[in-house]
């Protein structure tokens, strides 16, 4: 066993010192988690890779026994709270009282920003609960592929499946909520049709 899957069987097993050294050997891949899933958000996003990291480890942490049964699972839990997060932060703007409806500028450079629609994030948060429902690996696939930024092969030893399970899971999940989303959602969808 590496030393982070010791560290994690000793968190799980009640050592509350486990956690203060856990940090350290797992921030720069939480960063790395971070940074690949937040480019992949349109320029005008206001949360940080080091902000989402860090509220992403204290959701993971913060609870009594998470019992993880090691690093994959550590990580796998690590991309399904950045997501999480990322969905409340889009809830939380697309209030009316935190100007929901109104397209937010912020000007970088001279150049004006418009953010992601909240509705957008909502709605594919909407569709991957459903497709939770219909295919769990394939939506796990999509969290740890679009939310966590890992490639095919970190994908498939998460979810200890073959790298083309991990491939097939993908198509067809993608496949799956751009249907849903377009036909949930007409007024978000752009007129294409196809994926």
């Amino acid at each position: 066993m590496n030393e982070v899957t010791l560290i994690l069987s000793a968190a799980a097993g009640g050592d509350s010192d486990a956690a203060r050294q856990l940090l350290p050997l797992v921030y720069e891949e939480l960063r790395k988690l971070a940074e690949a899933r937040l480019a992949k958000t349109p320029p005008g996003n206001t949360l940080q890779p080091t902000a989402l990291v860090h509220e992403a480890y204290l959701r993971l942490i913060g609870s009594a026994d998470p019992g993880w049964q090691g690093r994959n699972h550590f990580f796998g839990a690590a991309a399904q709270a950045m997501r999480d997060i990322l969905v409340e932060q889009a809830r939380r703007k697309a209030r009316l009282k935190h100007g929901g409806g109104r397209a937010r500028l912020e000007l970088d450079d001279v150049q004006p920003v418009v953010e992601p629609d909240p509705r957008e994030v909502l709605a594919v948060d909407e569709a991957l609960a459903k497709l939770e429902k219909e295919d769990p690996r394939g939506a796990q696939v999509v969290v740890l592929r679009y939310f966590g930024g890992l490639t095919e092969p970190e994908t498939a030893a998460i979810l200890d499946v073959s790298e083309s399970t991990v491939v097939r899971d993908w198509k067809f999940a993608r496949t799956w909520l751009f249907r849903e989303f377009r036909s949930a959602h007409p007024e978000l969808s752009d007129g294409e049709s196809s994926p």
